[in-house]
């Protein structure tokens, strides 16, 4: 019994939030749909049916989020920075990032889109990868900006302003892609699991505070996605210039 009223702690409150999420879109889609859509009755009754699931489903993950990544996240950061060694939160950072940036339901979503609309020209699996590089990255210099008490500035303001330099160099798809990478990188398992982490390790290390330490690691994962899908676009961009080159001196 203690058990159960552990596990549904704080279930009721999550469910609450997820259906007022919720509900707007689906009193919006049933409005439309009597007025504008006017779909038969078995696609309305099938649309329905995956709302119940998406809603039973965010409900379950949420709170399964809640109750296992945050503590699991609190746990992991306090006990790894008591360590001696404690440098190997920079690595150990960057292999977090990356196996949670892969697990991220957001980006899975997106990287799909991505895919169907460039019609196989960006592969979701190479997208996929490239984002969850760039999570890895964030993670591994926030652990570095933890343990060496760097202000956030010194990596949002040239982080910013490469962003710019490259945006300029690729295709407008890679540049809106790009943003919208960086913001689907912030999902429910970065933004509880990793800042969890960041926060629990800026209260162990002597001299930081984990309201000035700890925050800032979502920042920092929402940028270096872009900057890694616009060097994709780059890379893209660049083998597109030398096939063209090749192919005007094969005339």
């Amino acid at each position: 019994m203690i058990f159960l009223q552990q596990v549904f702690s704080g279930f009721t409150t999550m469910m609450k939030e997820v259906l007022l999420a919720i509900f707007p879109i689906v009193f919006l889609f049933v409005l439309l749909n009597f007025t504008s859509f006017k779909l038969n009755k078995k696609k309305f009754v099938q649309i329905l049916k995956g709302f119940l699931i998406t809603t039973v489903g965010l409900i379950l993950f949420l709170h399964g989020v809640n109750i296992a990544y945050v503590p699991v996240g609190q746990y992991l950061g306090s006990e790894i920075a008591k360590l001696d060694y404690n440098w190997i939160l920079i690595p150990l950072g960057f292999l977090m990032g990356f196996l949670v940036g892969f697990a991220e339901p957001a980006i899975h979503v997106m990287v799909k889109q991505v895919e169907e609309e460039s019609g196989g020209t960006v592969r979701s699996k190479v997208l996929l990868a490239v984002v969850s590089l760039g999570i890895g990255a964030a993670v591994s210099l926030s652990m570095w900006r933890l343990l060496a008490g760097f202000s956030l500035y010194y990596f949002l303001i040239p982080g910013y302003i490469l962003v710019f330099i490259l945006g300029r160099k690729v295709d407008k798809m890679f540049l809106a892609m790009a943003f919208d990478n960086g913001g689907v990188a912030t999902g429910p398992m970065c933004s509880t699991f990793i800042l969890s982490m960041a926060v629990a390790i800026a209260a162990e290390i002597e001299g930081r505070s984990p309201l000035i330490d700890g925050f800032g690691v979502v920042a920092l994962i929402a940028l270096t996605p872009i900057l890694s899908t616009l060097a994709l676009g780059y890379i893209y961009k660049r083998r597109a210039e030398q096939k063209d080159v090749k192919v005007e001196a094969e005339k």
